[in-house]
């Protein structure tokens, strides 16, 4: 089994029962000393950067669950590469599967991204703040978009 903390649309139940059928939700988690940020490809990251902290959820993957997931999040073409840090959560601090993307440089959510992300993180009932440092980045102008289906974290 491994431990994968999700901080973006990955954190949906939704999205993440039909592609990860075995996947077990364990909670919210906290990854300390890290961003979130979107990747000029329009999807979800996280970079280093000391004092801030990216809210997310903890998941139980089974192996098929974690090969379907390197699938999902083109761990092969090198959009995201699997690193294991150290997340917060209730039951202390665990190490963690997390997706980071290829890059640290920025760009912009692709049309209906950051409405999955924030709809999740509302559904896990994330820190207010945090939600709503998340829908800042949500352009007035793409609400109600279509929303992205692939490389999504």
């Amino acid at each position: 089994m491994t431990l994968h903390f999700a901080y973006g649309s990955n954190m949906s139940r939704a999205l993440m029962h039909p592609r990860c059928p075995g996947a077990r939700a364990l909670g919210i988690a906290r990854l300390d000393g890290y961003r979130f940020h979107i990747m000029p490809e329009g999807y979800a990251s996280v970079a280093p950067q000391p004092g801030s902290a990216v809210h997310g959820v903890l998941w139980r993957l089974t192996p098929r669950d974690l090969a379907a997931l390197n699938a999902y999040e083109n761990i092969d073409s090198g959009l995201y590469r699997s690193v294991v840090l150290p997340v917060h959560c209730a039951d202390g601090t665990v190490s963690a599967m997390v997706y980071a993307g290829h890059t640290r440089a920025q760009g912009k959510p692709r049309p209906g991204y950051m409405e999955l992300v924030v709809a999740a993180a509302r559904e896990w009932n994330l820190p207010r703040d945090y939600i709503e440092s998340l829908a800042r980045l949500s352009p007035t102008s793409w609400r109600g978009a279509r929303p992205a289906e692939a490389g999504e974290q």
